[in-house]
């Protein structure tokens, strides 16, 4: 059962897109590459649930990885500061590893810190570590993945595990691909009572060129525990304008 506003932070990598592949801005003899990318949603949604109140939020972020697949970035998002109660603004740090292990399969591993710099009085940052592994069929690339949030202060002494299995598919031929999502949280970061819940979403992008991209999709969450009027886990049709560089 959720024991204060914490739980609506249902954070999940695929939603957040924080760390998604980008093209390279830079690269020297190091084999360090500097990449980032920046978008406009109709609504912040974390693991289903709605962060900016219902309203368009702004994202971006930077990565700095090296050839050998380590990696670390940062990634922002604008919130609902009177209706969420984390302040304004999303910070997330993260470094791990990823690469192909074998042919068509890839592994991603990490650590990530979800900070909120401009939250109230009480403690709101933790930390999570997560892994997935990916599959390339043709067209289409499947992902499983894991996030685990250890006990801490900021969860109520609590943790938190979320799993999680992505799939997308691009229509060959066209600039068009659609994917699919669904999601299992047990622990502390639910909007549920008994401390479960499943979120889910199917979507369509549409590349308008090597770096700009629209978007929209379904986005649902189970929630049947709320301590105010509004209702953070209503499902909702998410728009998405997003570059990359």
């Amino acid at each position: 059962m959720l024991t204060s506003i914490r739980g609506l932070v249902a954070a999940s990598l695929f939603a957040g897109a924080a760390i998604a592949a980008t093209p390279a801005l830079a690269q020297d003899d190091s084999g360090i590459t500097i990449s980032g990318n920046a978008a406009l949603v109709t609504e912040y949604r974390f693991r289903g649930v709605d962060l900016s109140g219902g309203d368009i939020a702004i994202q971006g972020g930077i990565d700095l990885s090296h050839s050998s697949g380590f990696y670390i970035g940062t990634w922002g998002s604008s919130l609902d500061e009177d209706t969420v109660g984390y302040g304004h603004t999303e910070l997330d740090i993260y470094g791990g590893w990823t690469g192909e292990v074998t042919s068509g399969v890839t592994a991603d591993v990490g650590l990530i810190a979800y900070l909120y710099p401009n939250a109230g009085p009480g403690d709101f940052d933790y930390f999570e570590a997560y892994g997935s592994v990916g599959f390339t069929f043709g067209p289409a690339e499947t992902t499983l993945g894991v996030a685990y949030a250890f006990e801490q202060d900021s969860l109520g002494g609590d943790d938190n595990l979320y799993l999680y299995a992505d799939v997308g598919i691009g229509i060959p031929n066209t600039p068009v691909s659609v994917s699919g999502h669904i999601g299992y949280t047990d622990g502390f970061l639910t909007y549920t009572n008994d401390g479960n819940a499943f979120d889910w979403s199917i979507g369509a992008q549409f590349a308008v060129n090597d770096n700009l991209s629209v978007g929209v999709s379904y986005i649902d969450a189970e929630g049947d525990y709320a301590p105010g009027d509004y209702d953070f886990t209503d499902g909702a049709v998410v728009g998405t304008l997003s570059v990359s560089f």
